[in-house]
């Protein structure tokens, strides 16, 4: 399969990114698997246990935000331990390449959750990458499921535990902050040389104040009206475009290799960028593709 300029190529992104040129791109931006379960996708490991991927009760009646569960309910076995690990592991099958691709400067802004982003962080340096900066996006809205622990107990029909543990929960707290991975492939000599030869390697300050009124590393954006629905794990356009105008320039290429349904891309375009995506889900590409047509 050829890579076309300004398209949305359906297939495995490890296979179809190795057919880019060496120091060919630009940025390549991209919400990852977070290997939390969330979908079929989302698991990325050999574990078998039963209870992971199962459902519970709760997430039954929250719908299409937690389809499924991401972690065990019958306590930690050897083969759960593992699942951190085999996320580095699968983090480390396309790291290679992508450094490959970039041109030096180049920077990688990775969405990978907050449970494992230290795992990719370690696969991005073991391949070669520099790590910048963890970004701190924080959300508006945020869906919080947090079960009480004081109703496990009143079903268990114990009611002393339940009144001495009111007020407790089993989960986290309400989700509101996910991590960006920023990091970057070095370069020869010094920043304002590298941005002479190949325009990469300094960030547009003013631009993302121009965003978000301000240059600090944690900032707040939300979904516009009606944009939300195309992706379970979609992200605002606006924050991608703020990333993009970040650290490019237009004219420069974007690339996404799990592009979902597009966001990215249409970031990229709509900001005089050139872009790829790859898809391996035929249903988000076509999603993308009609997206991008109606820009």
């Amino acid at each position: 399969m050829e890579i076309m300029m300004n398209k949305v190529m359906v297939g495995d992104s490890i296979e179809l990114i190795r057919k880019l040129q060496d120091a060919s791109v630009d940025l390549i931006l991209s919400d990852i698997p977070y290997g939390i379960g969330l979908d079929d996708w989302d698991v990325l490991h050999a574990n078998t246990n039963s209870a992971y991927g199962g459902k519970s009760p709760a997430q039954d009646k929250a719908g299409a935000v937690f389809k499924k569960r991401g972690k065990p309910i019958n306590g930690w076995s050897e083969a759960d331990k593992k699942i951190p690990y085999e996320y580095q592991e699968w983090c480390s099958t396309w790291a290679n390449e992508w450094l490959r691709v970039l041109k030096p400067g180049g920077s990688v802004f990775i969405f990978a959750g907050r449970r494992y982003a230290h795992r990719c962080i370690c696969a991005l340096e073991d391949a070669g990458f520099n790590f910048r900066d963890m970004l701190g996006w924080t959300r508006p809205k945020a869906v919080h499921r947090a079960q009480r622990l004081s109703v496990v107990y009143d079903r268990r029909g114990d009611q002393k535990s339940a009144d001495f543990w009111d007020g407790w929960r089993i989960g986290n707290l309400k989700p509101t902050f996910e991590p960006i991975i920023w990091a970057f492939k070095p370069y020869k000599i010094t920043i304002a040389d590298n941005v002479l030869e190949h325009k990469l390697g300094a960030y547009n300050q003013d631009k993302f104040e121009q965003y978000f009124g301000g240059k600090d590393n944690i900032f707040e954006c939300g979904m516009a009206a009606g944009e939300s629905g195309l992706h379970p794990a979609q992200k605002p356009i606006k924050l991608i475009e703020a990333l993009i105008d970040l650290v490019t320039i237009p004219g420069q290429l974007v690339v996404d290799p799990f592009a979902g349904s597009g966001t990215t891309l249409a970031a990229a375009k709509s900001l005089g960028r050139y872009y790829i995506g790859f898809e391996n889900d035929e249903r988000y590409a076509e999603i993308a593709q009609k997206r991008l047509h109606g820009l």
